[in-house]
């Protein structure tokens, strides 16, 4: 019988979590991950949005479907039930 405060025979064994995306970057990397900071080249406050879309943009049946299978009850929530 083993004396008190060994725990030796009883200790479970811990299974080693696997690694973070970001930690297996910073691994690959050599540096953290996410990067601190956001680079100058994208910062919102410098962009610009243009809508070059024409005005009638064709959609097929089977995308329309598609949507409807995945958003249909988002799309009743905001815009009210098919009638």
């Amino acid at each position: 019988m083993a004396a008190f405060g060994d725990f030796g025979a009883m200790a479970r064994v811990r299974k080693e979590r696997p690694p973070t995306a970001s930690e297996q970057l910073e691994r690959l990397l050599g540096y953290p991950w996410p990067f601190p900071g956001r680079s100058p080249k994208h910062n919102l406050s410098a962009w610009i949005v243009t809508d070059d879309w024409s005005e009638h943009v064709p959609v097929t049946d089977a995308e329309v479907d598609v949507f409807e299978a995945w958003f249909g009850d988002l799309f009743d929530e905001l815009f009210g039930p098919c009638r």
